[in-house]
């Protein structure tokens, strides 16, 4: 038996693609919002962390 048959089985499986995308999209939107809005300076100080020893 096909994976593809036991997932026809399950009750409203098409909503998991739909939900994992929306939560790929968010995250990489927030992600992209928090990188345009970071201070230089912050971003500066987290860059240099690895070589603060």
């Amino acid at each position: 038996m096909k994976f593809i048959n036991y997932l026809k089985s399950i009750e409203g499986v098409g909503i998991f693609p739909l939900v994992s995308l929306l939560i790929f999209f968010i995250f990489f939107v927030a992600l992209l919002f928090y990188v345009v809005k970071a201070d230089k300076a912050s971003l500066d100080k987290i860059k240099n962390i690895p070589f603060d020893n």
